[in-house]
């Protein structure tokens, strides 16, 4: 029997998607659940599944044609592979492996991120040794793997490469590569510039002293792991005390919607999280709710996911303030773009030891730079600063988080 591949219904407030690649071609064998092809809409990758064991017959849409909900990928003959295709005896005597070599044989299963990767450097998934379970192809196997090639290649001190011919020897070219955006990356432009051009921007800066905040991660960070299973970060900290901040100062916490200003009295967190397709940020829901170790554990789940390009639509969509964390990049000061509808957005940057003046002595502390991105339409610059000092004052002093005052 056959059956028709479609697009599956797609998130909401996605119109289509764009096919990014087939991991099957016609006459495969496929097996049921195996994953198919792969969608990319704005935000995520979506996973189309052989609906049925059967023989990939026919491919009807192509890499990179844009498709929209139940639209016809392909079609597959459901059952098994006729017998007209199957290798003769001598033949399947002679070619094919053992039951054991087969399966040991066969790629570990790898990440749509991971597979582009492979896809740019012209690498075959056999020639990456997978650390991750199960054998499983990492971005760090990939890197590693390019890293150790290129190194086998070049002795220190040897002259530039060179191009040999039989006329000449000729230097290397200048080249340029023109690539399309993808989806996510041309949906972050679109973003921005919606940002800059709706929102009427400004910054405001203050730095933190994060001596107690360290000192209590430190004395508590193994305790801490060992009971709840997850570590301590700095994120935590962070958005609770933003959360605290945003109940004092609520319009930080609200959005505009044409001319009416619209207060959320809920605390839906998006935390910025880098991946290999671009910049993501999962919605931490209820914050306020949280303890410290359901906000680390559900934070590093949801970046998971988002790494590994699994994260769905629902996880990216309704927050009401976000925290970009720079700093784990390097960078000491930056001025974030607003993640709209939100009014504000708070920047965390590296961590340094700057001598301060504490008690009348200099001393070397570790100092954090902060700036809040807001948008004067709604925000007057007195609840900006306010609201940041506040945050500076919880950080510097962390038990009044758990004291609430």
């Amino acid at each position: 029997m056959s059956i028709e591949i479609k697009v599956p219904p797609l998130p909401e407030s996605v119109s289509d998607a764009t096919l990014v690649g087939w991991h099957k071609k016609p006459g495969d064998a496929v097996s049921r659940d195996e994953n198919l092809v792969d969608l990319e809409t704005d935000k995520v990758v979506l996973e189309v599944p052989a609906p049925a064991a059967g023989v990939l017959r026919e491919i009807l849409i192509e890499d990179g044609a844009t498709v929209t909900a139940g639209d016809v990928l392909a079609v597959l003959e459901e059952g098994e592979v006729a017998a007209s295709e199957a290798p003769k005896p001598a033949a399947a005597a002679k070619k094919a492996p053992a039951p054991e070599a087969e399966k040991s044989a066969k790629p570990p299963k790898t990440s749509p991120a991971v597979r582009r990767l492979l896809e740019e450097h012209d690498l075959d998934e056999t020639m990456v040794l997978g650390t991750g379970k199960d054998g499983r192809i990492t971005k760090a196997d990939v890197l590693a793997f390019l890293k150790a090639d290129d190194s086998s290649n070049v002795t220190p001190g040897d002259p530039a490469p060179v191009i040999v011919d039989e006329d000449a020897v000729v230097g290397l070219e200048r080249t340029e590569q023109r690539v399309p955006m993808t989806r996510l990356r041309a949906r972050i432009a679109e973003r921005l510039i919606d940002a800059q051009q709706t929102a009427a921007m400004l910054t405001t800066f203050n730095e933190v002293d994060l001596t107690e905040v360290m000192a209590l991660r430190s004395r508590y960070k193994e305790s801490f792991e060992k009971q709840h299973g997850v570590k301590i970060g700095f994120m935590s900290f962070f958005a609770k005390a933003c959360v605290e901040a945003l109940k004092k100062f609520p319009v930080v916490n609200a959005s505009v919607e044409g001319t009416d200003i619209i207060y959320h009295n809920y605390f839906d967190i998006g935390i910025a999280v880098s991946t290999e397709r671009g910049l993501m940020v999962p919605v931490m829901r209820d914050v306020d709710q949280m303890s410290f170790a359901d906000f680390e554990r559900e934070l590093g789940e949801l970046a998971k996911k988002a790494q590994d390009g699994s994260i769905g639509m629902d996880d990216l969509t309704g927050g009401t303030f976000t925290i970009t964390n720079g700093g784990v990049f390097g960078s000491m000061m930056s001025t974030p773009i607003l993640n709209q509808p939100q009014s504000a957005i708070l920047g965390m940057h590296a961590i340094q030891q700057r001598p301060m003046v504490v008690d009348g002595e200099i001393k070397a502390r570790p100092m954090m730079y902060l700036a809040l991105t807001y948008d004067h339409r709604i925000i007057d610059g007195k609840d900006s600063v306010q609201f940041l000092v506040t945050v500076k004052q919880l950080l510097e002093d962390p038990g009044r988080l758990l004291l609430n005052i």
